[in-house]
């Protein structure tokens, strides 16, 4: 279906706030900034400070490396993993013709970050199960709540404009009203200007910029062609290897200059401004290979697992909940879930793992083939069966023998 964009935006109007719960044109970006004057942050400059990209890279990678499962529900109460079906295939093999799972995630999770917004346009089949589901630009959709509280995307491609309804987009949305989520990068454009007028500057004293890195001391006056000669000679010396030698005449001395107070601070300043961007982003520092700060819990294992906590999993949960209610079908729904296995992220060393897995099945929690298939080792015959360690007992049980599925019981254990 093509429209009008600009009848669309007469229809309803503009709505300047971006938390407004009235009806038409939902903005995602802030109605004045912060700082007067500053530059609105766009999202080429931005990746272009490496905790910006770090902190985007980390995110996402680790939401697509995730594995996304369908399940089915079982009769018994239990659930199985629906590998036949089209949901199943979407999610975990192939979202689209073009992209693999881990390709899209990523894609979604870089909109989600940076623009408060990530958009899949569902592709169905005449049953209206989903067959696809291709991401969209955040920056080439509008979204708009008609009267009766429907929505409706447009998705802007070159000069036309398609209308897609909500049933057919999938729409994770960050911090918001719940109808559209915040643009961070539109509300993080101060702390985005400070990175970058550090970085500049950085640039400016670690490029010499004309600002000179030493001086030569002699108690001789020199000749204004003397000087010109030296500056010359020192400036040939100082270009080419860096392993070559100086030779200083006429008892000259090198002095190298230092870093004045305002270089010191700019330096600092840039060391404030990645855990400025991490906390943007909730990203630990230590995970962006910024070293210079305390890192909290004793190791990289409880590092992971705050990561996890407090950043990931409030993104998991959100993506799950949205795949269920736009991708699934009411069908589906009533049988079905979307689930990430968590597990792959908090997996421990081989160690750790294996303690857990041991008293697992020592204590019936866990049969040997479902450690195994932790693994990804194949299944024996024989070890479906929940097993337990019998050494541990109520003293009233002492001497009582487990025998062919009876029980002997001795009265006096010590005259056997």
């Amino acid at each position: 279906m093509q429209i009008n964009l600009a009848s669309v935006l007469g229809w309803f109007g503009w709505v300047r706030s971006p938390i407004n719960e009235r009806l038409g044109l939902q903005h995602a970006v802030p109605g004045a900034s912060l700082v007067e004057g500053a530059r609105t942050a766009d999202v080429d400059g931005a990746l272009q400070i490496s905790t910006v990209w770090a902190c985007i890279d980390r995110r996402a990678t680790t939401v697509a490396s995730l594995p996304f499962f369908a399940y089915q529900s079982l009769a018994n109460g239990q659930k199985d993993i629906a590998r036949l079906s089209r949901l199943y295939s979407i999610l975990h093999d192939s979202p689209n013709a073009r992209m693999t799972p881990f390709e899209f995630w990523r894609a979604m999770m870089m909109n989600h970050d940076l623009r408060g917004n990530a958009y899949g346009r569902i592709d169905r089949d005449t049953k209206g199960e989903a067959i696809a589901v291709w991401p969209m630009p955040a920056d080439q959709v509008e979204s708009f709540v008609l009267p009766d509280s429907s929505m409706v995307y447009l998705y802007r491609i070159g000069n036309d404009v398609a209308a897609l309804s909500e049933e057919n987009v999938l729409h994770l949305k960050g911090l918001g009203n719940g109808t559209t989520g915040l643009a961070k990068l539109e509300f993080m454009s101060a702390s985005i200007n400070e990175a970058t007028a550090a970085q500049v500057s950085a640039s400016k004293i670690f490029g010499n910029s004309g600002k000179p890195t030493g001086v030569l001391m002699t108690d001789s006056v020199l000749k204004a062609e003397q000087r010109l000669a030296l500056q010359e000679r020192f400036a040939e010396m100082a270009v080419g290897s860096t392993s070559r030698l100086y030779v200083l005449e006429a008892a000259m001395k090198y002095q190298q200059l230092s870093l004045s107070p305002e270089d010191q601070q700019l330096l600092e300043t840039r060391k404030f401004s990645v855990e400025e961007i991490c906390r943007w982003f909730d990203v630990p520092p230590v995970l962006v290979h910024h070293s210079n700060v305390t890192a909290w819990g004793s190791g990289i294992e409880q590092i992971i697992d705050g990561f996890y906590k407090f950043s990931i999993r409030p993104i998991l949960i959100n993506i799950e909940q949205a795949v269920r209610k736009r991708v699934m079908t009411s069908a589906q729904r009533a049988t079905m879930s979307a689930e990430f296995n968590f597990d792959a992220l908090l997996r421990g060393s081989i160690k750790d793992r294996f303690e857990i897995y041991a008293k697992g099945v020592q204590n019936g929690i866990m049969d040997r083939n479902e450690a195994r298939q932790l693994e990804n080792l194949p299944r024996r015959d024989g070890a479906d069966e929940l097993t337990a360690q019998t050494n541990l007992a109520p003293l009233r049980m002492l001497g009582t023998i487990s025998n062919g599925g009876g029980n002997v019981a001795t009265k006096n254990p010590q005259a056997q």
